[in-house]
């Protein structure tokens, strides 16, 4: 292990090795979330509740995620308890390129044929894209520079209100998802991207988020905010 104190632990924490961090997790964020995507097999709660969104509404994928996000981003404004600017530019900033990135990835990955491939090939890659989403998230919350509202919502739960909980702030924050798939499943009895792989996120994501925070880049140390 690195100690905390090395040359490169020193670098890996400064503000431009956490930029690097944030750049590599965005990318690997939404490549993985359109790799689940593809399968349909399930998806991450989030991306299946837009994935919901956006054939019910007919909207673009891309245009539902950054929408989504911008409704979140104001709600952990509110479980903040306070109006903070600059949390709110930078959830801002991360849904942009993350909404287009994912629908950009879950074309290459249509085109490429994965949603045709066999049902084991198709597990296969569900799980390792939602083991990848969530390494993905502990890796930009670890560098708190900017972060996905969605991701920023079990932060603020994990560190304001649960004593660092990464199982059950990630469980509460999965409600609003989970409302609206079960409300546009009840107005068009469809489920889009929605599927055990959906189940086997909402159960695991909250543990793989902890084990990756020790495992995964485990030189990034969490660079917390939240005041109680």
């Amino acid at each position: 292990m690195t100690h905390p104190t090395s040359p490169a632990a020193i670098r890996a924490n400064s503000f431009n090795g956490r930029l690097a961090f944030l750049t590599l997790s965005i990318l690997v964020n939404s490549f993985f979330n359109a790799l689940t995507v593809a399968t349909h097999l399930g998806s991450a709660i989030w991306t299946s509740s837009a994935v919901s969104l956006s054939n019910w509404t007919h909207v673009s994928l891309g245009n539902i995620l950054f929408l989504e996000g911008v409704v979140v981003a104001f709600t952990n404004l509110l479980l903040l308890g306070r109006f903070d600017y600059f949390r709110l530019v930078r959830n801002l900033l991360f849904i942009t390129p993350f909404s287009y990135l994912l629908a950009f990835f879950e074309r290459i990955f249509f085109h490429l044929g994965v949603p045709g491939l066999g049902l084991g090939w198709r597990i296969v890659l569900d799980v390792i894209g939602l083991f990848g989403v969530a390494c993905a998230v502990s890796l930009y919350q670890r560098a708190n520079i900017i972060m996905h509202p969605n991701d920023d919502m079990p932060y603020i739960l994990r560190f304001r209100f649960l004593h660092g909980s990464p199982v059950t702030s990630q469980w509460l924050s999965n409600v609003p998802p989970l409302l609206i798939v079960l409300g546009v499943f009840a107005a068009t009895k469809q489920l889009y991207a929605f599927g055990w792989g959906t189940l086997y996120n909402i159960l695991t994501q909250g543990a793989i988020i902890g084990w990756a925070d020790k495992h995964f880049l485990p030189i990034l140390h969490h660079h917390l905010d939240i005041k109680n």
